[in-house]
C-alpha cells in the first residue's frame, strides 16, 4: 500500500479502515486528499485480504468540505471548484472529475463502503459519502449542503443522490437553505442509516463491515451493480432482465454450490476471497 500524506489506512480482520487524517483542517478536502483516496480504495479492491472498508475521520471533524485555503486560493489562484480536480472538470465521457478521476464511478463499483461520520460533514465532505453503501453516525456528527451560502451549487451527484437518501422536499430544504443538521435530525429523516454514540462508531461500522465482507465478494459487487443500475430505473421489464442476467451468473457460481452445500450439511460456508 502506498504511503500518504493526507490519509491513512490500516488493514486487519477482513477490513480496512481509511481515515481522512488533516484533523488540524477538521480533514477539509483537498486534490491531494481526493487522489489519495483514489488510490487508496483502487488499492483496497485488489486486495483479497479486504472485503470491505470503513471511512472515518481522524480528531472532531468527519470532513468540513473543501479547504477554502488550500483548494481555491492555493498560490494566489482564483477561486475554482474542487471538482475541477488537477486538469480538468470534466472527462472525455463527462464525469465528473475530483482530483484523482470519477469519484462516483470509483465508489459504485468498488467493494462495500460504509461512511463513519465522527463530526462535521459538510459540502464535498457530504457529497462524497452519499454513494457509499451505508452511513453511521455518531451523535456529534452534523451535516451540510452549504454550497448556495458559497454562491455554489451541488456537485458529485449530490442533487441525484441527496434525493435518492431524503425525497425530493427534505433534500429541497437542505440544499436551499445551507442550514447544519443534527446527526439526530439527519438520521430522522434517512440521511444517516444508523446513529451510534461517539465512543461506539467505529466499531458499529467496523463490526458491519465484517458482516458484509463476509459475504462472496463477487456477489457483493453485483449486488451493488444492480442497485446503482436499477435504483432509479422506470422500466421494470429492463430491471428484471439486469436481474436475470446476474442471476444467471450467480446460480452458477462455486460461491452459490458452496452456500448450498454448507446448508445442506448444516456448516458454515467458506468462501474464497476474490478481489
Amino acid at each position: 500500500m502506498a504511503q500518504f500524506n493526507t490519509i491513512r489506512v490500516e488493514k486487519g480482520d477482513d477490513i480496512a479502515v481509511i481515515t481522512l487524517n488533516r484533523p488540524e483542517r477538521l480533514n477539509a478536502w483537498t486534490n491531494e486528499m481526493s487522489r489519495e483516496l483514489h488510490v487508496a480504495i483502487s488499492g483496497l479492491n485488489d486486495d483479497p485480504d479486504v472485503g470491505a472498508m470503513v471511512v472515518t475521520g481522524a480528531g472532531r471533524g468527519f470532513c468540513a468540505g473543501a479547504d477554502i485555503r488550500d483548494t481555491f486560493l492555493a498560490r494566489g489562484a482564483p477561486s475554482r471548484s474542487p471538482a475541477a480536480g488537477a486538469k480538468a472538470r470534466m472527462d472525455a465521457s463527462g464525469k465528473e472529475q475530483r482530483g484523482g478521476g470519477d469519484w462516483i464511478g470509483l465508489v459504485r463499483s468498488s467493494k462495500p463502503l460504509i461512511a463513519a461520520v465522527n463530526g462535521a460533514c459538510v459540502g464535498v465532505g457530504a457529497t462524497m459519502i452519499l454513494p457509499m453503501d451505508v452511513i453511521v453516525a455518531s451523535e456529534e456528527a452534523k451535516f451540510g449542503m452549504f454550497f448556495v451560502k458559497m454562491g455554489v451549487t451541488p456537485e458529485l451527484a449530490s442533487s441525484h443522490f441527496l434525493v435518492q437518501r431524503i425525497g425530493i422536499g427534505r433534500a429541497s430544504e437542505m440544499c436551499l437553505t445551507g442550514r447544519l443538521y443534527s446527526a439526530k435530525e439527519a438520521f430522522g429523516m434517512g440521511l444517516a442509516d444508523r446513529l451510534t454514540t461517539p465512543g461506539d462508531l467505529l466499531e458499529e461500522a467496523s463490526a458491519l463491515a465484517r458482516e458484509i465482507a463476509a459475504n462472496p465478494a463477487r456477489q457483493l459487487r453485483w449486488v451493488k451493480d444492480l442497485l446503482t443500475r436499477n435504483g432509479s430505473e422506470t422500466d421494470i421489464s429492463l430491471v428484471q432482465k439486469r436481474e436475470a442476467e446476474v442471476l444467471a451468473k450467480a446460480y452458477a457460481s462455486n460461491e452459490h454450490k458452496e452456500a448450498v452445500d454448507a446448508f445442506l450439511n448444516k456448516r458454515k460456508p467458506e468462501f474464497k476471497r476474490r478481489s
